[in-house]
């Protein structure tokens, strides 16, 4: 958890995660490679995974789904999201509380 890839930014903090599209439940699954690991319900077509994804990580970290934008890595599993009005603290704080990452 410790080396999770999770950058503070002027606007909030750019975060690095490897998606699984085409999952049975929408969850945080943990971590991989310096990447949190989150399985989406959506399919990986027409951008459904990334709308799936956007607003389930707005619900965990109550920020609008506006403030969640894909930086890189839009028709890609591993992407970078850059999140406003949320500090890498936290972020880490909903994070942990939202699923048992140091597994």
């Amino acid at each position: 958890m410790t080396n999770l890839s999770i950058k503070d930014t002027q606007e909030g903090i750019e975060l690095k995660v490897k998606i699984v599209p085409g999952s049975s439940k929408t969850q945080i699954v943990g971590t991989l490679d310096n990447m949190i690991k989150i399985k989406v319900a959506a399919p990986p077509e027409k951008g459904k995974a990334n709308q799936c994804l956007i607003a389930f990580l707005s619900k965990r970290l109550s920020v609008k789904k506006n403030d969640i934008e894909i930086v890189s890595g839009s028709t890609n599993p591993i992407k970078i999201l850059s999140i406003t009005g949320r500090n890498r603290v936290k972020l880490k704080a909903v994070l942990i509380a939202e699923s048992s990452l140091e597994k």
